[in-house]
């Protein structure tokens, strides 16, 4: 019977197997066309085209003017203390709470997956903003000035990175609702602030959401930090997150 199976894998034409694995990995597929190769698309478009006009898109001042002719004291308020919850260093903490929560449970796929989607999302922003060196804008006496450089948002690409994160390890349970609504708002909000206090284009929001959401996304393809543990139905020590996946297991088997 196994030499049947041999016989019909080894005559299995190039054109079935590959059908056959578009059919078995379609959805990881969609995730990195939608997730990776999109968003890392439109950075690249923006950051050419700021790289070519320092002053950015044809949009990006009219948005801003719009914005801020919304301003009031109560706004202000606001837009103050949203853009000091959406601080990177604020984040800090709440991914060291989690990354001890993982760390005791032992599961290192998720531990792994958080420390290299947060670090390396800190590497890619210094790096983009000392290669860039965009001004930020100065349309206004800003209540909360900035002196560092604008390309891309630090608080753009920390608030993607914080809520992808969660929403990867919560995967595969009911929570990743609650995460992706609440989530969502908490992106928008502080996006919102960094343009009320004119302190970021429109341009270096969006290329920070696009470069975090690519990375994050690319990362999980890679560490797969949303594989569920195997549960044991007899009260015994269920697997740790240790336990390699099938393909991960194969490689080690031919080294």
């Amino acid at each position: 019977m196994e030499k049947v199976k041999i016989a019909n894998q080894e005559s299995q034409s190039p054109l079935s197997f590959l059908k056959n694995l578009l059919i078995a990995r379609w959805r990881s597929l969609l995730l990195l066309l939608i997730g990776v190769y999109l968003p890392l698309q439109v950075f690249e478009i923006l950051t050419v085209k700021i790289w070519e006009n320092q002053a950015g898109l044809p949009w990006d001042v009219p948005i801003l003017l719009a914005v801020h002719s919304t301003a009031n004291p109560q706004l202000d308020v606001l837009a103050v203390t949203l853009a000091i919850i959406g601080l990177p260093w604020t984040a800090i903490p709440i991914l060291g709470a989690i990354a001890l929560i993982l760390l005791l449970q032992k599961r290192w796929r998720s531990l792994a997956y958080l420390l290299t989607a947060s670090v390396g999302s800190i590497i890619i922003n210094r790096a983009a903003k000392e290669l860039m060196h965009r001004v930020r804008p100065q349309l206004w006496q800003s209540i909360a000035p900035e002196s560092s450089f604008a390309f891309p948002s630090a608080h753009a690409m920390t608030s993607i990175t914080l809520v992808a994160i969660l929403l990867f390890l919560t995967w595969a349970s009911s929570w990743r609702w609650l995460v992706l609504i609440f989530g969502s708002l908490y992106v928008i909000a502080i996006a919102w602030c960094r343009l009320y206090l004119g302190v970021h284009f429109p341009s270096d929001i969006l290329a920070g959401w696009m470069v975090a959401f690519g990375w994050t996304t690319g990362v999980s393809l890679i560490i797969k930090p949303y594989t569920t543990k195997t549960q044991s139905v007899d009260g015994d020590r269920p697997e740790d997150e240790t336990t390699l996946l099938p393909e991960e297991r194969k490689l080690i088997t031919e080294d």
